[in-house]
């Protein structure tokens, strides 16, 4: 973990001063992001599936109406079992977001709707905490490869790509029937 920050800060007296800190996280201490990741191969050094880090910046300040601020930049690389073809990939993640410190939920509902919360409890804020909570969003509730193929089930049940689907014969069981009905009607 890059040391260019404290592990908990005092929001306060971060945006009294106007406070940046930034660096690197790894993303295996991230333990409710870590639920949602391609499982971890023991032993095999797989790039794809590899945990890697999350790069961030924190800056704090205070707003005109005296909330304080803090613009948190995101980055990272979160591998995910793409649910189409169920193989791993790596979902690239870039998020902004603009939060505001409350220290009571009852708060939430007077800060501005350009702000998304962040409860703190004794002054005390842990940076690792914010980081995962935007990482945990940015997780897509159907992860999807955007490099994989569409694939689809036949009939029989074997996977196939579309492609493939267009060359398998079509079975039509009831294409005769019509050619016996009008000769029934026609009797």
């Amino acid at each position: 973990m890059s040391r260019e920050f404290p592990d908990i800060i005092d929001p306060w007296k971060a945006a009294d001063g106007k406070r940046t800190f930034q660096g690197t996280m790894p993303i295996n201490r991230m333990k409710r992001l870590d639920a949602l990741l391609a499982p971890e191969l023991k032993g095999q050094d797989d790039a794809v599936l590899a945990r890697g880090v999350a790069e961030f910046v924190a800056r704090f300040s205070y707003d005109r109406q005296g909330l304080i601020t803090i613009q948190l930049d995101v980055r990272a690389e979160l591998p995910l079992v793409c649910q189409r073809s169920l193989e791993p990939y790596r979902e690239k993640v870039n998020r902004r977001s603009l939060l505001t410190v409350i220290e009571d939920v009852a708060e939430q509902e007077l800060i501005p709707d350009i702000y998304d919360p962040v409860l703190v409890e004794h002054r005390r804020m842990a940076l690792l905490d914010i980081v995962e909570e935007e990482l945990l969003l940015a997780v897509p509730q159907v992860p999807r490869n955007p490099e994989s193929a569409e694939i689809a089930l036949s009939t029989d049940g074997i996977i196939r790509r579309p492609s493939e689907m267009e060359k398998e014969p079509t079975h039509k069981p009831f294409a005769g029937l019509a050619g016996l009905l009008k000769e029934k009607t026609e009797d």
